[in-house]
C-alpha cells in the first residue's frame, strides 16, 4: 500500500514510517519538519488546502494513497496556550479526515489518547482496568481528542466501506527512555496514567494491525503495553490509588489498569518490548 503519515517527525511517527516501511509499504511522511525526500513532503496541517492537495497528489511523490495514519498534534498541554491547543490539534484532525473523505481514503488510522478517558484520573475510573467504554475530559488536549473521536464516528458514515480506527496511546517511550523506570517502585510512579505505557515500537505495531484489520466502520481501541509500568501488583497498586473503586476479579498480577483486553483480543497485539 501506499500509506501518508501525518506527524511522521514525531516519536511515535517515525516508528511507524519504519515499520510500515520495513513491511515492504510506500510511506509518505507529511509534517512540518522531516527528511528530505521522495518519502517526505512539507505540509501546514492547519492549511486546508495544503492537506487536500497532498492527500491527492504530490509531483514526484504520489498520485494518491491508499490509507491514511494521523498522528500529528501539539503532543500535552502547556505547549503553546489552552485554546490554542484544542483549536491546533481539532483543526488539524478536521482538515485531514475532511480531505481523506474527499480525496477517496476510505482506511484510516487516527492517534487518540489516554487523556480522553479522565487523565490525570482526579476523579477515579468507574472500574479497572479502564476500558474504552469511558470517555472524560480534564484539560482541553483531552477535550480536543474526545472532539476528534466525535468527528471520526460520523465522518465514517459519509463515504460507503469507509474504516477509521482511533487509537487511545498512552504515554509513549522511546528505546532511548526505558532510565525512567527506575522509578518503577515509587508509589504515585505513572498515577496519571494508571501505570501504563508503550514502547514507540509497539505503537507503531498497533498502527500496524489497524490497518491491517480495518473494518468499515469506526472503532476505538486503547493503546498500553498489557503489563504495568509499575513494580507493584496492579490489584495492589489499584487499592493504593483508587480505594473503593471496583477491580476486575479476573485482573492479572501486573496487568495495566488501563486495559489493553480489547486490543489483544481483537487485534492480536502482543507488544514485542518490555521494561521488566
Amino acid at each position: 500500500m501506499i500509506i501518508a503519515v501525518t506527524g511522521s517527525g514525531g516519536k511515535l511517527g517515525r516508528a511507524t514510517v519504519e515499520r510500515l516501511r520495513h513491511l515492504g509499504h510506500e510511506v509518505i511522511g507529511l509534517d512540518l519538519a522531516g527528511p528530505a525526500g521522495p518519502g517526505f513532503t512539507r505540509v501546514d496541517l492547519a492549511d486546508y488546502g495544503q492537506v487536500l492537495d497532498a492527500l491527492l497528489g504530490v509531483t514526484a511523490r504520489h498520485s494518491g494513497v491508499d490509507a491514511l495514519v494521523h498522528l500529528a498534534a501539539v503532543p500535552v498541554n502547556g505547549l503553546i496556550p489552552d485554546a490554542a491547543t484544542f483549536d491546533n490539534n481539532v483543526t488539524a484532525s478536521f482538515h485531514v479526515l475532511h480531505a481523506a473523505y474527499r480525496a477517496g481514503i476510505r482506511r484510516i488510522v487516527t492517534a487518540s489518547s489516554i487523556t480522553a478517558t479522565g487523565f490525570p484520573f482526579e476523579v477515579a475510573p468507574p472500574s479497572l482496568p479502564l476500558d474504552e467504554s469511558v470517555a472524560a475530559a480534564y484539560n482541553t488536549y483531552a477535550l480536543g481528542k474526545i472532539a476528534e473521536e466525535a468527528i471520526s464516528a460520523q465522518l465514517v458514515n459519509w463515504a460507503e466501506g469507509t474504516s477509521i480506527t482511533a487509537l487511545r496511546f498512552t504515554n509513549v517511550v522511546g528505546a532511548d527512555e526505558y532510565a525512567t523506570f527506575e522509578r518503577a517502585g515509587e508509589p504515585g510512579y505513572r498515577r496519571d496514567l494508571l501505570g501504563s505505557w508503550i514502547d514507540a515500537r509497539d505503537g507503531a505495531l498497533a498502527v500496524q494491525l489497524a490497518l491491517e484489520h480495518a473494518e468499515p466502520g469506526f472503532e476505538v481501541y486503547n493503546v498500553t503495553h498489557p503489563q504495568s509500568g509499575v513494580a507493584d501488583p496492579s490489584r495492589v497498586v489499584a487499592e493504593r490509588w483508587f480505594p473503593g473503586t471496583p477491580v476486575a476479579a479476573d485482573l492479572g498480577e501486573y496487568e495495566s489498569l488501563f486495559s489493553a483486553r480489547k486490543i489483544v483480543v481483537r487485534l492480536g497485539f502482543a507488544p514485542e518490548h518490555d521494561w521488566r
